[in-house]
């Protein structure tokens, strides 16, 4: 029998605890060593994987790359220290530079797969698109790295320059064909950094065909895949489609996949006789030792970077309730909009929510306050936008409200499943405009007034935005290939330590431009 252990999307999730509360909790790489050193011991024929996402989304990790780059990733430093045999780019890989991630990959003891993103001879920029892995029963392993090409519709440019992103589909077809002729393994495994853009029962559409995750169709398109690791999506699934075993495993490092496959020896060959997958939590087993004690000097630098005061609240900027600080005016939403409009210089400002964790600012603010609220590590873009572009974006916004069968203004559950996309809910400033819940979808925007006069629709305007939205990102189209007035290179957390710097103590106020009704 033949087992595939595989992380996705840990996010820099190596401690065992949450830094926003620095509680214990069941999750992270340290934890999962213990599990993987297990599995190993009692099985001969192991494969171990991870399928990106991997070196980016902690605070252990926005310090690293802060205070300590000069040192191993300690994500890196840990995988190679459990000794997987692959591991996939993932989207988030090029969040910190493509510095950050040369460095990370020149100090891996294993192979970074990914057929798709190529150089300008189009050959694969990271180096091999796949491994054949011989195991010690004889049976031969291949296994094929893709990921999502949208990246391009998120990254900053600077990030990604000089790379290629060819269709994920189409690569993984050409490769399989490929190594199934010259290879002839007993096994093919795609392990994809993206996910399933269908529902893999009905195959009914889950989300636009953007292309940004094309599983459904490989299992469906492509002949010879055996087994399709997915991820990027942060759902937990397991199923099979067009018989090709698929799995995913969520997010964090609080659950990981496990899959078996028995393949019988007849007529010198290896036959595949069943699959399975199931998706195990990261439980009460105790972290690795090991790992514990590689991690101790950088987990203590984060602890006192984390727990330094920077700033000073007068008022109240918590959140208690995030879909009523979505649907009014909130003190904490207020200050990342003068964040951005003071460090930018221009008087429209968008800004989200991230997720519904985000509890907002105590009266004593530290740093781990600010990078609980903010994770990505983004930076800011300033463009120039129509009065007609801002209100088709407000139009895209809208649709994260309906009415439930109450009359009662709820969050549409596309915006939560099968991904949580609070994110890609906007408010702006700056501007007063209504939002109208009861009108069709892209028709409930009224009122919209800058200084006090109806917007122009061909009038020009500086808006200061994130580079994930301002690329495009959630579907915002309207915003693609406008034309950039200003970057700011430097991410959100940056910004706000800076902003507190200038104003010790912020006053927690509101200027109320925006009201969501029904």
């Amino acid at each position: 029998m033949l087992k595939i252990m595989y992380t996705s999307d840990i996010h820099g999730h190596a401690m065992p605890l949450l830094y926003g509360t620095n509680e214990a909790y069941n999750l992270g790489l340290a934890k999962y060593t213990s599990i993987v050193k297990q599995i190993v011991q009692e099985h001969d024929n192991v494969i171990v994987l991870d399928n990106g996402d991997l070196i980016q989304g902690t605070p252990l990790m926005t310090h690293y790359v802060k205070e300590h780059h000069d040192k191993e990733n300690p994500m890196v430093g840990i995988m190679n220290r459990i000794g997987i045999d692959a591991s996939v780019i993932g989207n988030h890989e090029f969040n910190f530079g493509k510095k950050i991630l040369t460095d990370a990959i020149n100090s891996s003891n294993f192979p970074w797969l990914s057929a798709n993103l190529v150089n300008q001879d189009g050959e694969p920029y990271f180096g091999k698109p796949y491994i054949v892995k011989a195991l010690p029963s004889g049976i031969r392993a291949a296994i094929v790295g893709v990921t999502t090409h949208y990246i391009p519709n998120w990254e900053s440019p600077a990030h990604i320059e000089g790379i290629q992103f060819q269709d994920a589909l189409t690569t993984l077809k050409h490769w399989v064909t490929r190594i199934r002729e010259e290879e002839q393994p007993d096994i093919l495994i795609a392990s994809y950094h993206g996910g399933f853009e269908r529902d893999i029962e009905t195959g009914e559409p889950t989300e636009p065909l953007t292309g940004e995750n094309q599983g459904y169709a490989m299992c469906q398109e492509i002949e010879g895949i055996d087994v399709l690791l997915t991820g990027h999506q942060h759902r937990i699934l397991t199923g099979e489609i067009n018989g090709v075993l698929i799995a995913q495993p969520g997010n964090n490092g609080k659950m990981y996949g496990e899959i078996e496959v028995e393949l019988e020896h007849v007529n010198d060959q290896w036959n595949i006789t069943k699959k399975k997958a199931e998706i195990k939590p990261v439980n009460e087993i105790e972290a690795d030792k090991e790992i514990m004690h590689y991690l101790k000097e950088i987990e203590s630098s984060t602890q006192s970077w984390l727990d330094y005061p920077i700033g000073y609240i007068d008022g109240d900027m918590t959140i208690t309730d995030p879909l009523k600080a979505r649907t009014t005016k909130h003190p904490f939403i207020q200050f990342i909009q003068n964040v951005q409009m003071d460090v930018s210089g221009v008087d429209i400002s968008v800004t989200a929510l991230l997720n519904n964790e985000s509890k907002g600012f105590k009266s004593v603010v530290t740093m781990r306050d600010i990078v609980s609220n903010y994770m990505y590590p983004n930076t800011l873009v300033v463009l120039e936008l129509t009065g007609n572009d801002i209100i088709q974006a407000l139009e895209k916004t809208a649709e994260y409200f309906v009415l439930d069968n109450a009359g009662s203004i709820v969050v549409n559950p596309s915006y939560i499943e099968p991904k949580p996309q609070h994110y890609n809910y906007d408010m702006w400033e700056g501007i007063n405009y209504t939002i109208n819940v009861s009108k069709p979808v892209g028709s409930r925007i009224e009122d919209v007034t800058y200084h006090g006069n109806s917007l122009k629709m061909d009038g020009k305007y500086h808006v200061v935005l994130n580079n994930y939205r301002a690329s495009g990102g959630g579907n915002f189209d309207m915003f693609k290939n406008k034309p950039i007035i200003k970057e700011i290179q430097r991410d959100t957390a940056e910004l706000i330590h800076a902003y507190f710097e200038k104003h010790k103590t912020v006053k927690a106020e509101v200027h109320s431009n925006f009201t969501v009704i029904s």
